[in-house]
């Protein structure tokens, strides 16, 4: 059978595949056209694709020979689960292997924002520093602040755990309770609007969905306190970018830290000129460990869809039954 991978993945993924299966890869280091990704998955038995694929109705109607697609990915925004359901085809994601990742890189981007890491080095580097000041580079403390959780789920779940080094209040807003997060760390379930009002430190992680989209919009900016700090490792689209822009450089609030972008590669017009926001190009997953988890993932689920069993990460399992 012959597998298509869209774009080139860990070898610990490909060490899976390449002995069992004919296996082709994406040549190039970036992502395929939409008429590359059709014309390669037509004669596909199995597909791993990437967030950047769209797979979709058309690309089920061209991979007719196709058994399933793994994602590499824990997000799915990017596939038509109801449409594959429809049609019996399984998907599959990547779930747990880069929560830590995802967790820690949120962390990563709460400090530098906070604390002006990204702009304090580049007066260095520029040779600009004339020396100690008294009002230089003054920041938000972590320590004992207020922390608002938008999404307590995996990721979300993970990052909050990881502040008990610092004392902070917890709030969350979420579908559901999280009893791990109001036993372990006192935390306590509000509105996402008292959650923007009262916290000092708002972190996301929910996944795209129509009611997500745009969920932290101008308005919601405006809920913010002038010295709060946004922090976004979920998807692009859940931010309003171009809200965040003027938020950043009128005060609204006082920093923000990205991972993701509304229309990535790209950040909006104007993000990147200021100095109040700390940018990352959606490499929150980008460790050793996880990217390795995740090819292993992918690999597993699709070699499961080939032998026409249910893949463990299956996001469409009803089509089994």
């Amino acid at each position: 059978m012959k597998i298509y991978v869209t774009r080139k993945i860990p070898e610990a993924g490909m060490n899976i595949l390449e002995p069992l299966y004919d296996v082709e890869v994406n040549p190039h280091d970036r992502p395929l056209t939409r008429a590359e990704l059709l014309e390669k998955v037509a004669g596909a038995d199995g597909v791993i694709s990437l967030l950047t694929d769209r797979i979709d109705a058309e690309v089920f109607d061209t991979a007719k020979r196709c058994r399933g697609f793994a994602n590499f990915a824990v997000g799915y925004d990017n596939m038509d689960v109801a449409e594959a359901t429809r049609r019996k085809i399984p998907l599959s994601n990547t779930p747990d292997v880069l929560t830590n990742a995802t967790a820690e890189m949120a962390w990563a981007l709460l400090f530098a924002a906070a604390r002006r890491v990204v702009e304090s080095d580049t007066v260095m580097r520029a040779g600009e520093w004339k020396g100690w000041g008294p009002l230089q580079f003054i920041g938000q403390e972590v320590t004992g602040a207020t922390l608002g959780i938008i999404g307590a789920g995996r990721i979300g779940k993970a990052f909050a755990m990881k502040s008990r080094g610092f004392d902070m209040k917890l709030l969350y807003t979420d579908e559901y309770p999280s009893a791990d997060l109001e036993k372990n760390l006192g935390a306590r379930k509000v509105s996402l609007e008292e959650l923007l009002a009262q916290s000092d430190f708002v972190s996301v992680h929910v996944p795209l969905m129509p009611g997500t989209r745009h969920l932290i919009d101008a308005k919601a900016l405006g809920l913010m306190k002038k010295t709060a700090v946004l922090i976004n490792t979920s998807r692009g689209p859940v931010v309003d970018e171009a809200a965040l822009v003027q938020a950043l450089r009128n005060g609204t609030i006082a920093a923000a830290g990205l991972d993701v972008y509304e229309k990535e590669p790209r950040a909006a017009e104007g993000l990147a000129e200021l100095s109040n926001v700390v940018m990352t190009p959606h490499t929150a997953s980008a460790t050793v460990t996880s990217r390795n988890g995740m090819a292993v993932k992918a690999a597993t689920n699709l070699i499961a869809m080939l032998e026409g069993k249910v893949p463990p990460d299956c996001l469409n399992p009803t089509i089994y039954k």
